[in-house]
């Protein structure tokens, strides 16, 4: 091989042609051609131009230095290339002030450099219910604020999505019935009166949000389907009630937030302080128990309604005795019937029970000093019946299993630890009476007992035994327990 052939390359390139030698769109194709590499001009040999001319003989080359350019290259791309303007980097020249006020604050962060736990408020293992508390966030921000429930006697509101439709109920910690915040005036009334009577002493104080929250768990792990969800969040408004010290600060913040951009960016929140406190879903189209049982005393329902209301009568029962509810009237529950839907077709119609209000449960000793607190459904008729197969089936086996009564108690201690004034203490002492509480459901349970029978057994409390001074600390008493009974009884049975 001659040096001039050694210096050629063969080097793929592209180039437009007409197909068929006709007008069309002209097809970009890929075609192979020889080109000469070489410092020097090619020789003007007959060998290297034929080889040239066999290979390639409808390309005409031409020379731009040293280099053969094909045509295809040499024509005008300014048609199919853009025209591209560099512009000045202004970043490195001007400053961006993120606080800045005037019109550029359209383009800034809604949050900036507040420092916000968003995660709070989300529940991987319940994607339904974390949609929904997003949506009564997403309209609190939008003006649509929670309205207070004027009934009852602590700080509970009614919030609501964007459409301005009711989707759940908010109790605030600090506007609890013994909270430092309750905008009632009847507990601040019956705490300025009577002082030795406020209060109940078989609570621990100010922990309704985590009862609400734990009755909703209970009623989860054992599958009643008796409690709307409930979960703790946390949540800001300026329809809650907040001390005056917090809506001057918030005031003044906003103040220097306005004035002087770049000193509020600093603040780590603007506005109200965040409030902690269980959210429950608001049940559509439910009344108080009371309103129906009256009715059903002259109208009773049909066979088959019955029934199906004594089932979930029954797991209202169990709930209630295994929480230990001290505030259980037939007012706090409520039922869902339809006496229209019955009459026109009653194969369809359903009766359906919600237990809400579960706030004064999870004790920590049996009621043993003025009043007893009994369950007021144990007046009804219903009550008085034996509890069904059906029901018996359904927990008779999760609460026979110690390992799922174990597993429920920590299900409760990772729910209850998240309070600032939680005590492994008292804690273990209010799992002592719900574990006695279960110990006498699944006797009752077992001996086809009634809820009437159920609340007149005795109360027991399980503790988990002591360690003795001479057994080595490797022992574990973790997996025992030991049994008593109450010994104290309340002044008032009936109240």
């Amino acid at each position: 091989m001659s040096d001039s052939e050694r210096d050629q390359l063969h080097v793929p390139y592209r180039e437009y042609h007409s197909q068929n030698n006709t007008r069309n769109q002209a097809a970009l194709v890929e075609t192979d051609a020889l080109v000469d590499l070489s410092t020097t001009p090619p020789p003007q040999s007959s060998s290297s131009s034929s080889l040239i001319a066999t290979t390639t003989p409808q390309i005409n080359h031409q020379f731009l230095g040293n280099k053969i350019i094909p045509p295809s290259l040499l024509c005008d791309t300014s048609d199919s290339l853009p025209e591209v303007e560099f512009a000045p980097n202004t970043i490195n020249d001007t400053n961006v002030i993120i606080d800045s006020t005037g019109i550029e604050r359209e383009s800034q962060p809604l949050l900036g450099r507040l420092e916000l736990d968003v995660t709070f408020n989300r529940f991987s293992d319940d994607p339904q219910f974390s949609e929904l508390v997003w949506q009564a966030e997403t309209a609190i921000d939008n003006g649509i604020f929670p309205e207070r429930i004027y009934q009852g006697s602590s700080g509970s509101y009614f919030v609501k999505n964007q459409a301005g439709k009711i989707i759940g109920v908010f109790k605030p910690k600090d506007e609890e019935p013994y909270g430092r915040l309750n905008p009632k005036w009847t507990k601040w009334m019956h705490k300025l009166c009577c002082p030795c009577c406020f209060g109940r002493s078989c609570l621990i104080p100010n922990q309704g949000y985590l009862s609400e929250a734990g009755a909703s768990l209970v009623d989860r792990k054992l599958g009643l389907g008796v409690v709307p969800n409930t979960r703790v969040i946390k949540l800001v408004s300026k329809t809650f009630n907040y001390p005056r010290i917090d809506i001057q600060k918030a005031r003044m913040k906003q103040v220097i937030m306005d004035q002087f951009p770049a000193v509020g960016s600093q603040f780590k929140r603007l506005g109200l302080p965040p409030k902690i406190g269980s959210f429950q879903l608001f049940m559509d189209g439910y009344k108080d128990a009371d309103y129906w049982l009256r009715r059903w005393e002259n109208d009773p329902l049909p066979t088959r309604l019955a029934h199906e209301f004594q089932l979930f009568f029954e797991r209202l029962v169990i709930l209630d005795y295994i929480i230990r509810n001290t505030d259980r009237g037939n007012d706090n529950w409520l039922i869902k019937y339809d006496p229209i839907v019955a009459k026109n077709s009653p194969e369809t119609c359903t009766v359906k029970i919600a237990a809400i209000d579960n706030g004064l449960a999870f004790p920590f000793k049996h009621p043993d000093s003025w009043r007893a607190y009994p369950y007021h459904w144990a007046w009804l008729s219903q009550a008085k019946l034996p509890f069904s197969e059906a029901t018996r089936e359904l927990v008779l086996p999760q609460l026979s299993d110690q390992n799922f009564v174990q597993d429920l108690c920590d299900d409760l201690y990772q729910l209850f630890k998240q309070d600032k004034g939680f005590d492994r203490h008292h804690f273990e002492k209010q799992m002592g009476v719900m574990r006695g509480q279960i110990l006498n459901l699944q006797q009752a349970l077992k001996d086809s007992k009634s809820p009437v029978q159920l609340v007149q057994m005795p109360a027991v409390i399980v503790e988990k035994a002591k360690r003795d001074s001479d057994t080595p600390k490797l022992f574990s008493f973790s997996d025992t327990f030991t049994q008593r009974f109450q010994n104290k009884s309340p002044f008032f049975s009936w109240c």
